[in-house]
C-alpha cells in the first residue's frame, strides 16, 4: 500500500511464535471458505484460493486451519487513523470528507516497496509485526462518529484477507449512515467481492505492473488483478485504480500505455492515479519518482482516452493533474492541493455546473 502506517510505531512482539500465539487468540471462524476431506479447507478470501491442511496457514499467514475449521482475524487493529478520503486515494467519493481508516496484520503479497511492511509482513518477515490493539466494531463506529468520518476504510495491509472482520464493522456502520471502502491490491475472487458488496461502496485497486514476471515477484499473477478490475466494475462498486510509478520497474512508456489501455477497455470513466514512489523497505536504494515521470504517465492516460487521470504524492509539481475536470467542456470541477480541497462544484450535484455533463462517482 502507498500510505505510511498512521499510528505510533509500537515495539514488535518478540519472535514469530509469540506473535502467532497472540494473533491466533484474536480470531473467529471464517465465512469465506469451504471444508474438504481430511480436515483440509479451501479459502477464497483472495485469489490464491489456498488449500490449507490441518494445522497450517494460508499464504497470508493470518488465516489458519485448526481441526478442519478456518480461523480468521477478528477484534483488533494494527493501524488506525482518520484520513482525508483523497489520501486513499479516492477523488470521486465525497471530496473533502474524512475516512476512518484501519488496518490489521498480514498480506497475501510480499511487495519489496511496501510502505506498511511493519504490519503487512507479519509472520513473514522477522522484523515485522506490531502489537495488535483490541477494538470492537461498536468502538470503531463510535470513533468514526467522533471524528465526523463519512466513511470507514479497510487499508494499510490487504483488506481482502480480513474481510469477515471488516464486514462486522461495516454492517454496524451502515446502520449509522457510514459507508465502507476497500483499499486493496486487487487479488480478489468473485466470492469475496459478492460477500463485501452490500457494505462496500468504493474499491481502490493497485495496478502495480503490466508485466506478469514482475507481478509474480510480488506474489500473484497479473491476470488476477486484471480480472478483479473488470469484476469490481461490473459488480457496481465505485472503482479507482492506482499505479505507483517506480523508476526502472514499471515506468516505461510501453508499460504505462498498456496499463492505461487496459483500464480504458473496462471503462474510460475509471479514475487512474499515477503516484510517486519513495524508497522504502527492500527497495530503499531505488530512485524517487520525478514529477516529470508522473506528468508523462498522466499524459499517456489522457492520450489513451481516460476521462479522469490524476498524478499524486508530489503536490504542486504535477501541473493540473490534481484537479477534476469536466471531460466534455474542460471546466475545473474540483481543485485540489495535496489532500486539501480548494474548490468543489461536485458534492451534492454530481454534474458539471457549466454544461451539465454527468460526472461519475459518489457525490452525496
Amino acid at each position: 500500500m502507498s500510505t505510511k502506517t498512521p499510528i505510533e510505531i509500537r515495539k514488535p512482539i518478540s519472535g514469530d511464535v509469540a506473535m502467532a500465539r497472540t494473533l491466533d487468540e484474536m480470531v473467529r471462524e471464517g465465512e469465506l471458505y469451504e471444508k474438504l476431506d481430511g480436515k483440509r479447507v479451501r479459502c477464497y478470501a483472495c485469489a490464491h484460493r489456498c488449500l490449507i491442511n490441518d494445522g497450517a496457514r494460508g499464504i497470508c499467514q493470518v488465516r489458519y486451519n485448526r481441526d478442519g475449521t478456518l480461523f480468521v482475524p477478528r477484534g483488533y487493529v494494527g493501524a488506525l487513523n482518520p484520513d482525508p478520503t483523497e489520501k486513499k486515494p479516492f477523488f470521486h467519493i465525497l471530496p473533502g470528507s474524512t475516512t476512518l481508516t484501519f488496518g490489521m496484520l498480514g498480506c497475501d503479497l510480499h511487495c519489496g516497496n511496501c510502505q506498511n511492511w511493519e504490519i503487512s509482513q507479519t509472520l513473514r518477515d522477522a522484523d515485522a509485526g506490531l502489537a495488535p490493539t483490541p477494538l470492537t466494531p461498536q468502538q470503531m463506529v463510535t470513533l468514526a462518529q467522533r471524528t465526523r468520518s463519512q466513511l470507514i476504510g479497510s487499508s494499510y495491509n490487504e483488506p481482502l484477507i480480513t474481510s469477515e472482520w471488516a464486514i462486522e464493522i461495516f454492517k454496524l456502520a451502515k446502520e449509522q449512515g457510514i459507508r465502507g471502502i476497500y483499499v486493496s491490491n486487487g487479488n480478489a475472487t468473485r466470492e469475496v467481492l459478492e460477500y463485501i458488496r452490500p457494505y462496500v461502496v468504493g474499491y481502490k485497486i493497485d495496478l502495480k505492473s503490466m508485466q506478469d514476471k514482475n507481478y509474480r515477484k510480488l506474489g500473484a499473477p497479473l491476470q488476477h488483478i486484471l480480472d478483479a478490475i473488470k469484476m469490481v466494475k461490473e459488480m457496481g462498486f465505485w472503482i479507482e485504480v492506482v499505479t505507483l510509478v517506480i523508476p526502472g520497474f514499471n515506468d516505461s512508456n510501453e508499460e504505462l500505455m498498456d496499463a492505461a489501455r487496459y483500464i480504458r477497455s473496462v471503462s474510460p470513466d475509471i479514475p487512474w492515479h499515477v503516484t510517486a514512489f519513495h524508497p522504502d523497505y527492500k527497495m530503499d536504494g531505488n530512485d524517487f519518482t520525478p514529477a516529470s515521470t508522473l506528468i508523462r504517465a498522466a499524459e499517456i492516460g489522457q492520450e489513451v482516452g481516460l476521462n479522469y487521470v490524476y498524478a499524486g504524492n508530489l503536490p504542486g509539481s504535477v501541473k493540473n493533474y490534481e484537479n477534476t475536470f469536466c471531460p466534455k467542456c474542460g471546466t475545473v470541477l474540483v481543485e485540489r492541493f495535496a489532500y486539501r480541497i480548494r474548490r468543489d462544484h461536485l458534492t451534492g450535484h454530481g454534474e458539471c455546473y457549466q454544461c451539465g455533463e454527468k460526472i461519475p462517482g459518489i457525490w452525496s
